[in-house]
């Protein structure tokens, strides 16, 4: 079988494209291929037996000068990712490199550098950082695309954290790894919705280079039985690109119970700002322990207002029989059909989502069929159907 090297910045399931990355480097296994990491060193890092290759940890928030210098050197070029690398590579020997999201901690100096190998770079685009140097296409919370063509803007909008500082640097990442340099080292992306590939090639982007391939959905080993308790749910970051704003707004003035499941610097001001008996702020859980609360909920709720791409929250909750309240941005509208899987909304539209929610609650009764949602979820996500796809873009 053949070997792969996943590359992606963080080896913990921090957020969904790590999750995506953990269970590829599971589904891969399992079908009996040799896998290797790189990643960045991290506190919260899962054991790995590829760790002694890791570049150290960095933070842009270093209170020193050579802290700050290390870690804006990750942007454009780190000998000390060169090294430990170009060791992996060869003491691993990979026959395809498959990145993920690798800005500012690895950076695309690790393509360049195995794409000049002749080893094949497949790179999955989990964001919009190829086209957007501040990653969300958002500014001032509505969907924006100045920087597609032409980067200056998040210097005059100063995007990247509302800092001029960042936003230069962001510019000037964009500048070094452009689209041109970017085609020239990748072989094959891959984008997880539709949404996402239309807009690479909106900035630009070879149509002919992008594959779209969806997530997926590891099913858990027991079939637990569907049993709904009378709530709805969130889970994700807690940030104000998730548009949770809007949804603890319309939630606060209504009679049913919602549970928020993720943790954040934000999280203890919103358990002030919503003391409401009917929202339960959960703080971060484990992956099995959100999975259970997702399945025993009438509905979720995922309030996105920037261009989501293809939402594991969204997945798994379909694929546990749970309908979903998606907003109408990004891949959301890709993943559901109105009364039957879920409901859509606008962004921002506190009013709408009010209304939504309680048809929801209507809609989706204990005698809704979410046996079904499940099964054709399940089929819709699985592994095998993934896997295949993969190995068809891997050339393997």
């Amino acid at each position: 079988m053949s070997r792969i090297l996943l590359v992606n910045k963080f080896y913990y399931p921090r957020g969904g494209d790590c999750v995506a990355v953990l269970n590829q480097e599971k589904l891969l296994k399992q079908n009996g291929h040799e896998v290797a990491i790189f990643s960045s060193r991290h506190k919260d890092n899962l054991p790995s037996v590829w760790e002694a290759y890791f570049p150290s940890e960095i933070s842009f928030a270093s209170p020193g000068i050579k802290g700050k210098l290390s870690a804006v050197s990750r942007l454009f070029y780190s000998s000390e990712v060169k090294d430990k690398f170009t060791r992996l590579l060869d003491d691993f020997k990979p026959d395809i490199v498959h990145v993920h999201n690798i800005h500012s901690y690895l950076s695309p100096y690790v393509v360049q550098l195995a794409s000049r190998r002749g080893i094949k770079v497949v790179w999955t685009l989990h964001d919009y950082k190829l086209l957007c140097p501040a990653y969300t296409c958002l500014r001032e919370g509505e969907p924006c695309e100045l920087c597609f063509h032409d980067k200056k803007p998040v210097i005059k909008y100063r995007c990247m954290k509302q800092d001029i500082k960042a936003s230069v640097l962001s510019y000037l990442e964009a500048k070094v790894w452009n689209r041109k340099v970017l085609e020239k080292y990748t072989h094959v992306f891959i984008s997880p919705s539709h949404f996402n590939k239309s807009k690479m090639v909106a900035g630009g982007f070879s149509e002919e280079k992008i594959n779209v391939l969806h997530n997926f959905f590891i099913p858990e080993i027991e079939n637990k039985t569907i049993e709904k308790s009378d709530y709805y749910c969130y889970v994700g970051r807690l940030s104000y690109e998730k548009g949770i704003d809007s949804l603890l707004e319309a939630a606060k003035d209504l009679p049913y119970t919602l549970k928020v499941v993720g943790g954040g610097d934000r999280l203890a001001a919103y358990r002030t700002k919503y003391p409401n008996d009917n929202i339960e702020f959960m703080g971060y859980l484990p992956h099995e322990e959100v999975l259970d609360l997702t399945r025993k909920a009438r509905f979720t709720v995922v309030p996105s207002i920037c261009y989501e791409n293809n939402p594991l929250s969204v997945i798994e909750s379909l694929c546990v029989g749970t309908p979903v309240l998606g907003a109408r941005v990004g891949g959301i509208p890709e993943l559901i059909r109105r009364g039957e899987n879920g409901f859509l909304f606008s962004p921002h539209a506190v009013e709408e989502l009010k209304e939504e929610i309680i048809k929801a609650f209507d809609v989706f009764t204990v005698n809704f069929d979410y046996q079904q949602i499940k099964e054709e979820s399940l089929e819709k996500f699985k592994e095998a159907n993934h896997y295949a796809e993969l190995m068809r873009i891997y050339g393997l």
